[in-house]
């Protein structure tokens, strides 16, 4: 499969300004269980893609790319949230840094792409990077979900963290 050349940048930032804009509605309500939960089995879908010979990798390419998203790259997205009781609702707290994580997340993951597009398969390098995002999701929201039980749990406590 051919694609043009650019589509692969016109489509990370596309990608880029979704999560942009998702995250940006996102703090304005407040943060429940199915927010937190849906995301990555929304996300786990993706691993239909596994099912075309083209997209398959080594099982220890795969396992080193969740444990990089999970162990390294999750921790800017664990630093920079936090959920806040506002009353009777859990909020997620705005950091004026999370954009900026988000970005220089995007910007390592375009010059990655960019080497491992010259030495695997576009398909291959596909799900090779879907497999680091879905370790970073899994983690963070993993995390929120730890922290949201906390906060419901107690309702003394103003924030987790």
């Amino acid at each position: 499969m051919q694609l043009p050349p650019g589509t692969s940048i016109v489509v990370s930032l596309a990608g880029l300004v979704a999560v942009t804009m998702w995250r940006l509605r996102e703090v304005r309500s407040a943060v429940t269980l199915r927010k937190i939960v849906i995301p990555p089995l929304g996300m786990a879908t993706g691993f239909c893609m596994f099912l075309a010979p083209a997209f398959r990798v080594p099982w220890a390419w795969a396992a080193a790319a969740f444990l990089i998203g999970a162990l390294i790259l999750a921790w800017p997205l664990l630093l920079t949230t936090e959920l806040i009781r506002q009353g009777e609702a859990i909020m997620m707290k705005r950091s004026s840094a999370f954009l900026a994580v988000l970005f220089g997340l995007a910007a390592v993951r375009f010059l990655a792409r960019g080497y491992f597009d010259t030495i695997l398969t576009v398909q291959q390098s596909a799900g090779l990077f879907f497999i680091l995002a879905f370790g970073m999701i899994v983690h963070w929201r993993g995390r929120l979900l730890i922290d949201l039980r906390k906060l419901m749990a107690d309702p003394a406590l103003e924030s987790v963290r």
